[in-house]
């Protein structure tokens, strides 16, 4: 009887230590589980050459590492067969951090031209300016509140950036730099770099045609029927968290981003790689 008693109870605490290894395996796959994602855009708008533009969007790093040197990052980036590469801010956490950054530029510009904006988590550590330099020294270019052309054939787009408005009190805003962008060129078509995704009246409000943004963490838990538990103001049940949305003339896609906020934990909510394809008309 004692036998059997003591066989059951080994039996117990090894099927409760096998269920706790599953949920220890689960729970560090759901922090370092890269998930990519196609998300297609439809834009009357468009210019036609640039039909099937290939956008991967990097965002949210908050300094972490996924291999040595972002070495499974790069591959998985290469893998979307990007076009172009968006930084979309908060790359680091702290100062300590800015030292894995050579390596992450190099490894991305390498794969395609790559952008990057500044999130709050950047002006926070106040790192902007090493940082800036480091990206450029190594094929980034920072977009500081300007646009660029961008070329196929006789067509053009615009890719503009903006700071992060933790950046500078005396900084260009959108409204002017839109304005400055409409008086240049005829109508163009303006893709916007930027942080916050919280900022998607603002973008809509200066007739932005596409932007891409992080910021919102997929709202940390992603629960169904919901978009995330926990935004980024601490606030319950927040909006413009994950993929695509339309607002007025405006749309927006979002990163869950790659990196957690210090002190928190991603749950079925892996970190997000999304490339997003532009194409001409709705289907």
């Amino acid at each position: 009887m004692a036998g059997r008693k003591k066989r059951r109870r080994l039996g117990t605490y090894f099927v409760i230590g096998i269920l706790l290894a599953a949920a220890l395996v689960f729970f560090r796959w759901q922090q370092t589980g890269l998930q990519g994602e196609e998300i297609t855009v439809y834009a009357n708008r468009l210019p036609q050459s640039f039909d099937g533009l290939r956008v991967c969007i990097v965002s949210d790093l908050h300094g972490a590492e996924f291999g040595k040197d972002n070495e499974r990052l790069l591959r998985a980036v290469s893998k979307q067969n990007p076009d172009l590469i968006a930084i979309t801010g908060d790359v680091i956490d702290s100062p300590e951090e800015v030292e894995r950054l050579p390596a992450l530029a190099k490894g991305l510009s390498a794969i395609a031209p790559t952008y990057y904006v500044t999130g709050n988590h950047e002006w926070a550590t106040r790192e902007v300016p090493q940082i800036i330099g480091i990206f450029e020294q190594c094929g980034v270019l920072a977009l500081e509140n300007e646009a660029v052309e961008l070329s196929r054939g006789r067509e053009k787009i615009l890719l503009a950036g903006i700071h992060d408005p933790n950046g500078r009190a005396d900084q260009k805003k959108l409204k002017q730099l839109a304005k400055e962008l409409r008086e240049t060129y005829e109508d163009p078509y303006i893709l916007l770099l930027a942080h916050r995704n919280t900022e998607f009246p603002e973008y809509a409000r200066n007739r932005v045609d596409l932007v891409l943004a992080g910021h919102g963490h997929g709202g940390i838990i992603r629960l169904p029927f919901t978009d995330g538990l926990i935004g980024t103001e601490r606030n319950l049940l927040p909006t413009w968290t994950a993929g695509l949305y339309e607002l007025e003339e405006t749309q927006m896609v979002v990163s869950r981003g790659l990196g957690n906020i210090p002190g928190l934990f991603r749950l079925f909510n892996r970190p997000h790689l999304p490339v997003v394809v532009l194409h001409c008309a709705n289907p």
